[in-house]
């Protein structure tokens, strides 16, 4: 099979093959006289069939350049061959293991490499494969796959009531399927990673198996990490700390769904091949969930408290934070750049003014100008600013009558301002009512404030700490 998959291939040699698959493919290590190692697969059933049909296209897809963006190597068709109404494909071989998920050791090696290596699939272009016609899901997509998923287990039955509410509350969650859809192998396992020793340790060297190559959830490349024990939180570090695009923080809940759902889908498996074995398993696997379902309340699938915020989340954050008087300098003694203030220094203010330093030169009168905003005053007693203002134009009536009645046209027509109006509103039409405030300009009016007669409102100080 394998010469007529390949021209001119020559063999020396063959022998049983295994990556730890599970009997979908009938495979055999080729050694050939050139000391070249291959593979030959055979699919063992149409599902194997079919996946091998996606992988085909997935790997003829990955060109060069999509080679070159990841740190392991991707197996090469050599060829094919027709054979039993199937096809006989023939790969290079990628030396190396494979680890169980539940030996991958935590820490730095195995499973930060591993961690990376799913970042690498993860931070692919996604053109590459709408190209070639692989599946580019969304975010809403993958929700109503996992939706359709839970509602045909259901279906059946053979559900337990506790894991469908489980599932049911994660499928409705907003929050949970807020996500970018990435570039996915989409059937990841601990067999798919191929593993070498080097000298800083083993490293992963292949990654095998890409039938379901996709754009969709990149948790469902985690999935698996539910079993493997105190691994999987070194190996989602490390994805996070090589991610070039920054993963969502619910994506270890999705991808503890997505594990959970593999016991639907094997279930579903036996349904639809009838297979009593198969169902009896999944029915067994799923009464045990029952059991971690209703005593881990460590690990639920949808946060009931809101979204968490992330440390990096927070320290952006505190970065952008206006900072409060007294942690940095202020470019301005008076300036706010927070609702809190020092109370102290506006006292401190008020109390030399006390001492008698109004006078101020035209600079400092103009800075004080540039920040009214931050001085604190009193009310305003308009009916003390009429009267004075009132004694001010009899003393300058007496003086030069001509010359006042020329400066207040308005007054000598019978107009008054809106201020005039409603003084005299207030006094019920009383003629006896003291002269109303104009907005006209009396410059004796401003020498007497000048010459300290009259107090300006800026520098009036509240008569109690409440006003």
């Amino acid at each position: 099979m394998a010469t007529s998959a390949v021209a001119d291939l020559q063999l020396v040699g063959s022998g049983p093959f295994g990556h730890g698959q599970t009997g979908d493919f009938d495979s055999a290590l080729l050694r050939t006289t050139d000391d070249r190692e291959l593979v030959i697969r055979v699919p063992a059933n149409e599902q194997s069939a079919s996946d091998q049909s996606v992988e085909l296209i997935a790997l003829s897809a990955m060109t060069a350049g999509i080679r070159s963006r990841l740190p392991f190597d991707v197996p090469t068709v050599q060829g094919q061959a027709s054979i039993r109404g199937t096809r006989a494909v023939v790969y290079d071989y990628l030396p190396g293991y494979n680890v169980d998920a539940a030996r991958i050791p935590a820490g730095d090696g195995v499973a930060t490499s591993i961690g990376a290596a799913i970042a690498a699939i993860h931070s692919l272009p996604g053109s590459f494969v709408a190209e070639v016609g692989l599946p580019a899901l969304t975010a809403a997509d993958c929700r109503t796959a996992a939706h359709n998923i839970i509602e045909r287990a259901a279906a059946t039955r053979l559900l337990p009531a506790a894991v469908k509410q489980r599932w049911t509350d994660a499928a409705a969650d907003d929050a949970l399927w807020q996500f970018q859809p990435t570039v996915i192998n989409g059937s990841l396992s601990a067999e798919s990673f191929v593993i070498t020793d080097h000298e800083v340790g083993p490293i992963v060297t292949g990654v095998i198996g890409w039938g379901s190559l996709r754009v969709g959830d990149p948790a469902r490349d985690l999935h698996w990490l539910s079993g493997a024990g105190e691994a999987a939180d070194s190996v989602l570090a490390a994805y996070r700390l090589s991610a070039t695009r920054h993963p969502d923080r619910l994506i270890s809940q999705r991808s503890m769904l997505h594990a959970e759902l593999e016991l639907a889908r094997w279930l579903l498996h036996g349904v639809d091949t009838r297979d009593q074995q198969v169902i009896d398993d999944a029915v067994s696997l799923l009464d045990g969930l029952v059991d971690h379902v209703l005593g881990d309340l460590m690990h639920p699938l949808s946060p009931q408290t809101g979204p968490i915020m992330a440390v990096a989340d927070v320290e952006e954050m505190l970065a952008h934070t206006p900072q409060t008087r007294g942690s940095a300098p202020s470019s301005s003694g008076i300036a706010m750049e927070t609702d809190s203030y020092d109370r102290s220094q506006l006292e401190e203010a008020l109390a030399a003014d006390d001492a008698g330093r109004s006078t101020r030169d035209e600079d400092t009168n103009a800075n004080s100008l540039s920040n009214t905003d931050a001085i604190e005053t009193g009310p305003i007693n308009l009916v003390s600013v009429q009267q004075a203002a009132a004694a001010s134009r009899v003393a300058q009536d007496a003086d030069h009558p001509t010359a006042d009645a020329r400066s207040r046209p308005a007054s000598s027509a019978g107009t008054a301002s809106p201020a005039s109006s409603a003084g005299t509103a207030n006094s019920s039409g009383s003629d006896s009512a003291p002269d109303a405030y104009t907005a006209e300009l009396d410059f004796s009016t401003l020498e007497a404030a000048e010459s300290g007669e009259i107090t300006p409102l800026t520098q009036r100080r509240p008569s109690s700490s409440a006003e």
